[in-house]
């Protein structure tokens, strides 16, 4: 198990308990590249310099700044940043609750397992949790999270809670600028056959349907440097593609034929 992202507390009213928290995805798996030196092979590395003077900047005089104007800074210090810190730093105050499903996807953003930290809050944890799960809500509160106070909703999720931070409202668009100018409705010919074609091609959900193609084929190829071996060259056909008599496609003869190539596929499987 990864070692916690935050510890803190969770409460709610007068019930508390100690609670850590740690990111539910991760891309440590991926495959990552550095900058190389071609000619020493060496890493590169990067480092800040002076817009002005430039002359290159050490890490202890490095400073956030903030933008009064041109070339006009406010300079703020870690003790600054800590002397506003808010109680959301250590503690998730739950402090209303939505019904489950109510909030837009789009607002969804990043899920958290979050789950007791010591033996002695699992109980406090779980009335939690457990209250939450029969009334079917979630709960909605705010965390700080690198240095910016977040909101976030708690989910019920089998022995634990999953906690999501939500996106800013100022940055979700809204959806019908984009989908204004879309047709209402479609041909009431066409969806009868659409939907046979969903119900052949419905199958329970599995991981393997977002498998990473290039992921794999990135690790195959270092793999295959390890070794010094050279990859295959592929080759390439010379020929073009033949040109198409019609660039009309008929929606209806096109789904008959995905239709029947499933009852095929599905027959002879």
């Amino acid at each position: 198990m990864p070692a916690p992202y935050w510890k803190g507390y969770l409460k709610l009213s007068l019930v508390t308990c100690p609670v850590a928290m740690t990111p539910a995805t991760s891309e440590s798996e991926k495959v990552r590249f550095h900058t190389l030196n071609r000619t020493t092979g060496n890493r590169v590395v990067s480092q800040y310099f002076d817009s002005v003077t430039g002359k290159p900047v050490r890490e202890e005089n490095e400073a956030r700044g903030y933008a009064r104007g041109e070339n006009d800074y406010i300079v703020l210090t870690d003790d600054d940043l800590d002397a506003v810190a808010l109680d959301t730093v250590k503690t998730i105050n739950i402090d209303q609750f939505i019904p489950t499903q109510s909030i837009e996807w789009i607002y969804l953003e990043k899920p958290h397992y979050l789950m007791p930290n010591d033996p002695v809050g699992q109980e406090a944890f779980a009335v939690i949790r457990d209250a939450m799960a029969a009334d079917k809500v979630m709960g909605v509160a705010k965390l700080v999270i690198g240095r910016r106070e977040r909101a976030v909703v708690l989910e019920p999720r089998g022995e634990g809670i999953v906690l999501w931070t939500l996106r800013f409202g100022d940055e979700v668009r809204d959806e019908e600028s984009y989908f204004e100018d879309i047709d209402e409705t479609a041909d009431p010919d066409l969806v009868p056959l659409v939907q046979q074609l969903i119900k052949q091609q419905t199958s329970r959900w599995s991981p393997g349907m977002v498998s990473d193609p290039i992921q794999e084929s990135l690790l195959q190829l270092i793999a295959e440097k390890k070794k010094a071996i050279k990859p295959a060259k592929k080759s390439f056909s010379k020929s073009l593609p033949s040109t198409a008599q019609s660039n009309v496609v008929n929606i209806q003869d096109a789904l008959r034929k995905s239709l029947q190539a499933s009852f095929s596929k599905s027959k002879g499987a």
